[in-house]
């Protein structure tokens, strides 16, 4: 079995194929588990990888899109929100709510439905580069095809 036959780059492939037949998972020879190890995987800018993290609400999870080069702001993403008490999210929910593990987390293709929010400084690039459900899986995309794949709210999230 290679990767890309894995069932969580599957459930990313169908999605990315029902958006753009053109769009593919790339699998990568080395791992793209952090932001750094990716750029260097695909001789990008860090700022290019998407960072996919999930946050717990007080009763709910958030997906937060953040370029590979920031940092999210959880006061920020409280005063978005509109609540006091987020974390983030533990492996265990990360792999229960996504159905990625981490270092894999994609921003599509989840297991259960979650309200994504996305860093307006994604938006400096031509290219993206987001995890595809494995660790050495990725795709490529532009910051309009996310937010409309995503449908995710553009915000400002970083510090």
């Amino acid at each position: 079995m290679t990767l890309i036959d894995k069932e969580p780059v599957q459930r990313v492939e169908k999605i990315l194929k029902e958006f753009n037949t053109n769009s593919e998972v790339i699998v990568l020879k080395s791992s793209a588990r952090t932001a750094l190890e990716a750029a260097k995987s695909l001789n990008c800018e860090v700022g290019a990888i998407v960072k996919s993290l999930l946050f717990k609400t007080e009763q709910n999870f958030t997906l937060c899109l953040v370029s590979g080069d920031k940092k999210a702001s959880l006061n920020k993403i409280k005063k978005i929100l509109n609540m006091k008490d987020i974390s983030m999210a533990s492996a265990d929910d990360v792999k229960n709510v996504t159905g990625f593990t981490i270092g894999g987390v994609s921003p599509i293709g989840h297991l259960k439905k979650i309200e994504i929010l996305i860093d307006l400084s994604l938006e400096r690039f031509d290219e993206l580069f987001a995890a595809a459900g494995h660790p050495n899986c990725i795709f490529k995309i532009s910051f309009e095809d996310l937010s409309k794949i995503t449908n995710g709210s553009i915000r400002e999230l970083v510090e």
